[in-house]
């Protein structure tokens, strides 16, 4: 079904389930710091599409939305949406629109006079006002608190009122600045699940920020990952996790046992502390980087433990380990590991029903050459 398909199925007359095409060409952002906030990033953010903003503090995602927002001014580059040159564009005339962490609520005014507030102040006639504003509250499940002020409700019932207000007046994009980041957890996974919804039904494009890995994962069409005012990667949240193109995006999505290497040559084999382990030399020979200085990237999910050597099946990659700790994770137990010589923190996961384990316990480690990644270090 296609986006445009799913806004008519769902009897919604807002949005047009086409999206706005966002582009960003040589954006860069310079405070007269050390480095600059933004350094030189492109990215296209496609009609109708969902892609967030990833990074840890101080990557440069927030500086980016504020960019896109007109809220801060371009040192070089040029943002457009849908083709036409909006960088020189003030904020109020780029009709976009804006969600951040703190609702920004009218204490003194009703939801509905909340939510109808920018549609006031487009002068938009009261009949259609009252009929967007009860189909925006309906979107949002606030049908019925139309006449509750913000301090009647929850934290994630204002969040939903902010929503509303956000999407009412059909902007081109709706930007969220950590929407969710002063809400507990398993309010922000509710949340979460209605953002996602409302993005199908409403079909626009939206561009989402955020340091959580998990909500990024949970929430993204595609993650744009922010490190030092950079983009270090772009792709589906698939993609990123099973295929990180460098060491950082492999540590910062989810757990990882990295093992770094130094120059690798294009033999097949990779040497580390000892071992001999087997790597494909088509991805060697295909990345540079990796030549000059390569790591194996292994999630835990995709290594098997054995009590020694002889329980490894052949062609399979092997390391010594001993158990430093076990962590039961309901379905699953993560075993910490010290590995090899260096003492390096290691991590498996293993069924809960294996309970086998203990601290001190030594182990082998072993995984396919197929489950591992080969990366720049």
């Amino acid at each position: 079904m296609t986006r445009q398909t799913t806004v008519e199925a769902t009897g919604s007359r807002l949005g047009t389930g086409l999206g706005t095409e966002i582009r960003l060409e040589g954006v860069t952002k310079d405070y007269g710091l050390a480095a600059p906030a933004v350094d030189d990033i492109s990215l296209t953010i496609e009609p109708g599409e969902f892609m967030t903003l990833l990074g840890p503090s101080g990557s440069g995602k927030t500086t980016t939305l504020n960019l896109i927002a007109g809220f801060e001014t371009l040192t070089e580059g040029t943002i457009s949406l849908d083709g036409a040159d909006v960088s020189a564009v003030p904020p109020h005339r780029r009709n976009l629109g804006m969600l951040f962490q703190n609702y920004a609520l009218f204490p003194h005014m009703t939801v509905a006079q909340n939510v109808a507030y920018p549609l006031r102040e487009r002068k938009v006639p009261k009949p259609e006002i009252a009929r967007k504003v009860a189909e925006v509250l309906e979107l949002v499940q606030l049908t019925g608190r139309d006449d509750t002020h913000p301090s009647r409700l929850s934290g994630g019932q204002q969040q939903r009122v902010a929503l509303a207000r956000a999407i009412v007046f059909e902007p081109k994009a709706l930007l969220l600045d950590e929407p969710l980041g002063a809400l507990d957890r398993n309010l922000r996974a509710a949340l979460q699940t209605e953002i996602r919804r409302i993005h199908r039904e409403v079909g626009s494009t939206f561009v989402f920020v955020t340091h959580d890995q998990e909500e990024a994962m949970n929430l993204a069409d595609r993650i744009a990952l922010f490190n030092n005012g950079r983009i270090e990667q772009v792709g589906t949240p698939q993609q990123l996790y099973a295929a990180p193109e460098t060491l950082f995006t492999a540590r910062f999505l989810g757990d990882s046992n990295v093992f770094e290497l130094g120059a690798v040559g294009t033999g097949g084999t990779v040497a580390w502390e000892g071992e001999s382990w087997g790597v494909d030399p088509e991805t060697v020979a295909a990345h540079p980087g990796v030549r000059a200085a390569g790591a194996i990237v292994v999630r835990p999910e995709d290594v098997e433990v054995a009590g020694s050597r002889d329980a490894v099946p052949v062609g399979a990659n092997a390391v010594r380990a001993s158990v430093r700790d076990v962590e039961y994770m309901g379905s699953y137990r993560t075993l910490l590991l010290t590995v090899g010589e260096r003492g390096l923190l290691g991590r498996a996961r293993v069924s809960a029903l294996r309970g086998e384990y203990a601290i001190g316990d030594e182990v082998v480690l072993w995984w396919r050459p197929r489950a591992q990644r080969i990366v720049a270090a």
